[in-house]
């Protein structure tokens, strides 16, 4: 099938991608002519395992192609996938602008050439956005199109692995031709059975957010429930086993930790808040969400803070770990963002590593808080961080941070003291090699 992709961002270069590796020619649109180059000579512009191999080898093959000129795109596609960002407002709400622009764009071009097509919204959009889309290109072509809803659900790290084989894939779609075509689209990807929902356009919007927003709040629910742990003596770990051994609840999105952040979870859930009130309804659950996640992003923080008697004056404090999750570059709402600058406000110095997110790290506090860089220091190694260190915070749980040498850690560090915001160490294991050992939703070895 002929698809063109228009926005190169994280949703649109992997859907593109693996569009392409499944046989289509894929056309992927973007207004950035630098970022147009890079990936037309193969550089590409976001790290995610898997994606550079299928990259290489469906653009050697002549299958996906870059460009700014969006009507050679429309022109040459049968589905057009809107992969746009949607970033939140001031008030929370998904900023439709990039989508709405394209669309009226879209309709502009259709009116020339008068060929039916199916344009579907990737992008996670709030409900009723397909039908302000139809307007959109309803305001410059009255002839025959379609409007489909279909939102991605990729994790970040595996998200070629989701996109090939995915556990769903939701469809919102009034029409029968696009349904049929659709159907084509995916069939490759189903082939182990697991099933296309076709379903109206606006319960296809709202799904996307309901998945992310309840996944926040299982992860806010562990997250509160650990510091309740710490504070009357259960382990949080044992807790988050018996619970999940009951197949009512399962075992995924229960581990607690210092928040979750990246670029879905915290916009969505705003999103579906502000939705709500739009209707007048006020949402509380979620609105609690989001003010007890805002809280826990800075809990590692503060207990390395009140360990040093609230003056970190002249401390140095080592970060490992700043992408909102392993396996990505990603740092959006991350963690780490909201330590950093509460530790230096504090008085201590920061040095940083993350295995692929201190180049964004970087940039993000050039932009945002310049006046800090100077207690800010990136280095290439793990290990290089810990050096003459008071205490160490773990912010994202690489695997590479799982298994360390002890031995060389403590020959490093000024002084034995660790500050667990992933639980990624065993409590006897910190108790037998010495260190002081503070985690989240247990006891805290010393």
């Amino acid at each position: 099938m002929k698809i063109a992709v228009v926005g190169t961002g994280y949703v649109g270069l992997v859907s593109g991608t693996c569009f392409a590796e499944s046989g289509n020619k894929v056309i992927c649109v973007d207004i950035d002519e630098n970022k147009v180059e890079k990936l037309s000579k193969g550089e590409i512009v976001i790290y995610e395992p898997g994606l550079e191999v299928i990259f290489e080898r469906n653009l050697k093959e002549k299958r996906l192609f870059f460009t700014t000129d969006l009507r050679y795109a429309v022109e040459n596609s049968e589905l057009i996938f809107l992969a746009l960002p949607t970033p939140p407002g001031e008030d929370g709400s998904a900023d439709l602008s990039y989508v709405l622009g394209v669309a009226e764009d879209i309709g502009k071009i259709l009116k020339e050439i008068n060929q039916y097509k199916v344009v579907i919204n990737k992008s996670t959009v709030p409900v009723g956005t397909a039908e302000k889309v139809t307007e959109k290109i309803r305001m410059h072509y009255d002839g025959d199109f379609d409007v489909v809803s279909n939102p991605e659900f990729l994790r970040e790290g595996v998200a070629v692995e989701d996109f090939m084989k995915p556990d769903r894939v939701v469809v919102g779609c009034s029409s029968e031709r696009a349904k049929k075509l659709m159907t084509q689209l995916y069939s490759p990807f189903i082939r182990q059975g697991n099933p296309i929902y076709f379903m109206d356009e606006r319960s296809a919007e709202i799904t996307k957010y309901a998945a992310n927003s309840y996944l926040a709040m299982r992860i806010t629910f562990m997250n509160e429930l650990a510091n309740l742990c710490e504070k009357v003596g259960a382990d949080v770990e044992t807790v988050r086993v018996g619970m999940g051994s009951d197949n009512r609840i399962g075992k995924r999105f229960l581990f607690p930790g210092i928040g979750y952040g990246g670029s879905c979870f915290p916009k969505d859930v705003q999103a579906l808040v502000q939705t709500a009130h739009q209707y007048n309804y006020p949402y509380s659950m979620l609105k609690a969400v989001i003010e007890v996640n805002d809280q826990q992003k800075f809990i590692l923080a503060e207990k390395i803070i009140s360990y040093f008697t609230n003056d970190l004056s002249g401390k140095k404090i080592a970060i490992w770990g700043l992408s909102f999750k392993p396996n990505t570059d990603d740092i959006r709402e991350a963690p780490a963002l909201f330590i950093i600058p509460r530790l230096i406000l504090a008085g201590a110095t920061v040095t940083c590593y993350d295995p692929e997110g201190m180049p964004n790290t970087k940039n993000y506090f050039k932009k945002n808080h310049p006046e800090i860089m100077e207690n800010i220091h990136f280095v290439e190694d793990d290990y290089e961080a810990l050096r003459d260190v008071d205490a160490l915070a773990i912010c994202t749980e690489w695997s590479i941070f799982r298994t360390p040498d002890f031995d060389k850690m403590k020959s490093m560090m000024k002084s034995k003291c660790i500050f667990d915001g992933r639980n990624l160490f065993d409590l006897e294991q910190m108790k037998d090699a010495g260190f002081y050992y503070n985690s989240i939703g247990r006891k805290t070895i010393s």
